[in-house]
Order: structure tokens, then C-alpha cells, then sequence
């Protein structure tokens, strides 16, 4: 595979031919490495296990030992590409036809990932590896479409055990809804998930009277929860949202009445709440919920991310504000919506941003992203590292 590291889009295109579909590595991985490392930068690769879920292989990769450190975060892995049959060109070809580039995580994010591995490639040429002020790294996860447990969290632990400090780090996730410039994220909603258990007793639909039946009971809980104004909305937040996204019944039978009744619920939070309050309040809604309707519930609450704003004031989002908007003539919106990233792990050792691709075709067949938009990417890229080393 012969590629100009250099070019971003002849990189984006390696990467997506590696078929690197989540857990697998697939040679992405060992394709940066190779790449930051003929640059001189000094690579970790590490993988991580836990029971029950998936082997994960990561990469860090740093140059320079000075502050402030720049860090780069992303994902090498991707969603399966789905039916075969229904790509215009094989998923992992990484086909260039009018300008346009086609490949399962052209988008998501390969080439958010290339875009940043060559500004910074060319960033260091331009200064001169030696007279570079500052860090530069990379931290690549293979685990961020997967369950997020053997990746970026545990490569941070790792950072925090070596005594790594980052000042800032930019998530290179596609977070331009329309065309390059239109926004940055500053922050993100936090997520909880929660399954609810209602308990009646089973018996004949034909006697009610000698059984409970949990269904009603849960209909009535789901529809308090749907109805209940969690808040308003915050200064840089829209207001946050429950949704119900399973319910379940352990039957099969029209004639019996069921023991129990399941419901999952998910709660997109704002900066109002954080992970020990939002729980709270989900725990008496269901509580009052489920003593007027006198249901007996199990509730079980998860989530592995919370809140979190980057104050837009500051080096750091001015100064990709300002690249965004000399490479593009816009000024991106700074918005917190969205799902959930690794950079709500992030959040926790240093200030992080997002800004990459167009992300109109995510997950989609024959995701696309086009030539123009990487290279511009790049050339944005380049020009924050430019920034940030000189005012931080």
C-alpha cells in the first residue's frame, strides 16, 4: 500500500482500506503507528481486556516532552458496512469518483483521523521537529462504535499512571451537520440508561381478580416519566429529554397474564444535573410513579457518561474558531447536542472540543465525504496547532 502521509486524502484512503470493523484492528492501527513513528514520534501500542467483553487494541503517539501538550483523539474502528450488495463500490475500497471519496469511516472517522495526523506531520515540518514549542500526540482508539470500556477510558488511566499532562485536546468527530464550518461541539449531554421491573403475579386472563397484572402499571409509569419536565433548557444546553426505548414482556400466551413487565428508558441530561442527581431524580419520579398506580418495581440505572462544557472563552476554542473561520469564511456554531463521544472521558484530564467532517452520512451506505472538505480539514488543523503553540 504506497501512500503520502502528507496528503490526507491519499491516508484517508489507506485507513479505510483497512477493514478495521469494531473490535478488529484490522492494520489501521498499525498503519498510524508505522506513519507517527517514521516521524519521530515515541508509540505505545496497548491492548486491553476485560471479562466479557472484547480484546481492544489503542495507540499513543507523542513527540516532544514541553508544554502545552495538543492532543489529538479518535477511533480507527467501524460499524459493520451491512449488506455488501448495496454499496455502489465495495465498502473498504476507498474509491475516488468526482471528487468525492466513498468507504465505510470516510467519515466516521478515518479521515478526521488522517486529516490530523497530516497537519500535524506538516505542522513539524514547517517548524522543525527540534524547534517545535510544545507536544503534539495522538490518542487512537479501537473501541469508540464498541462498548467503550477497553479503550480510550483505559488508555487515559494509563496516561494518568505515567504522569502524562495534556493542556487541550481536539476529538477529530464529524460534527458539521451540513458543510465545514457550520459547528463545533463545546461540550456534550450526559446519558443515563434505566430498566425498570414491574412485578404483578401471572395467572388466567380469564380471573384477574387472582392475579396482578404489571402491564398497566408500567404504561402508567412510562407515561408520567414521558410527561415530566426534567428543565428548561442552560445558557449553552437545550433542555434535557427521556425517551422509552424498549418495553418488554416475558410472554407469549394471550390467555395468561404476565409476572412482570420491563421498560428501558434513556435520559439525554444537560448541565443542570450531573450523573449522582439526574439518577436521583429518575428514582423519585419512578418511586411516586409506581405508588400511585401501587406497582412493586426494580430499578436499575447505568450510563458511563457525563456532562460536560468547555468554557468558550479561552485559547483553546478561539483559536479553532479563528481557523475555521479564515479556511472557510464561516463561524461555526459552538453547540453541545448530539450523542455521546470519547470525549466525555476526556473531559477529565483536560478542556476538549470537537470539530471534523461533514457528518451527513455516518453509518450510512456508501458514507462519503469529499476530496475539498479533507483537504480543507487539514489545512484547519494545521493552522490551530500554528495558533495554539503561539498563544498558549
Amino acid at each position: 500500500m504506497t501512500f503520502d502521509p502528507l496528503d490526507p486524502v491519499s491516508l484517508t484512503q489507506a485507513l479505510v482500506r483497512c477493514e478495521s470493523v469494531t473490535p478488529h484492528e484490522g492494520g489501521a492501527l498499525t498503519l498510524l503507528e508505522t506513519v507517527l513513528a517514521g516521524a519521530g514520534f515515541t508509540c505505545h501500542r496497548m491492548t486491553f481486556t476485560e471479562p466479557g467483553t472484547p480484546d481492544v487494541e489503542n495507540l499513543y503517539a507523542r513527540i516532544g516532552e514541553a508544554e502545552p501538550h495538543i492532543c489529538f483523539a479518535g477511533h480507527t474502528d467501524v460499524v459493520p458496512p451491512g449488506d455488501l450488495d448495496a454499496w455502489t463500490d465495495p465498502p473498504f475500497a476507498a474509491v475516488i469518483r468526482d471528487g468525492i471519496l466513498y468507504g465505510r469511516g470516510s467519515v466516521d472517522m478515518k479521515g478526521g483521523v488522517a486529516c490530523s495526523v497530516s497537519a500535524a506531520l506538516r505542522h513539524l515540518a514547517s517548524k522543525g521537529a527540534a524547534a517545535h514549542r510544545g507536544s503534539i500526540s495522538f490518542l487512537i482508539t479501537g473501541d469508540e462504535e464498541g462498548p467503550s470500556i477497553n479503550g480510550t477510558m483505559k488508555v487515559l488511566d494509563w496516561m494518568r499512571a505515567r504522569g502524562e499532562k495534556v493542556s487541550a485536546c481536539l476529538v477529530a468527530e464529524p460534527s458539521n451537520p451540513e458543510a465545514l464550518g457550520d459547528e463545533m461541539k463545546i461540550g456534550r449531554r450526559g446519558s443515563i440508561n434505566g430498566e425498570i421491573v414491574v412485578h404483578g403475579r401471572q395467572g388466567h386472563s380469564a380471573y384477574p381478580q387472582k392475579a396482578e397484572n404489571p402491564i398497566p402499571k408500567l404504561a402508567r409509569i412510562i407515561d408520567r416519566l414521558a410527561t415530566a419536565e426534567i428543565d428548561r433548557g442552560t445558557a449553552h444546553f437545550q433542555p434535557s429529554n427521556l425517551q422509552t426505548t424498549v418495553i418488554s414482556v416475558p410472554n407469549r400466551t394471550a390467555n395468561v397474564i404476565p409476572a412482570e413487565a420491563r421498560a428501558t428508558i434513556n435520559i439525554r441530561y444537560n448541565d443542570t444535573w450531573n450523573r449522582r442527581t439526574i439518577e436521583t431524580w429518575l428514582r423519585d419520579q419512578v418511586a411516586a410513579a409506581a405508588a400511585t398506580v401501587d406497582a412493586r418495581f426494580d430499578l436499575t440505572v447505568s450510563g458511563t457518561g457525563d456532562v460536560f462544557l468547555t468554557s468558550p472563552e479561552g485559547v483553546l476554542v478561539e483559536t479553532l474558531v479563528a481557523a475555521i473561520e479564515t479556511e472557510t469564511g464561516r463561524k461555526p456554531a459552538l453547540t453541545t447536542g448530539g450523542g455521546t463521544s470519547d470525549a466525555r472521558f476526556i473531559k477529565d484530564i483536560c478542556p476538549v472540543i470537537e470539530f471534523g467532517l461533514v457528518n451527513k452520512t455516518i453509518h450510512a451506505v456508501d458514507e462519503h465525504t469529499s476530496v475539498a472538505d479533507i483537504e480543507k480539514l487539514t489545512a484547519i488543523y494545521e493552522r490551530f496547532l500554528a495558533g495554539y503553540f503561539a498563544k498558549a
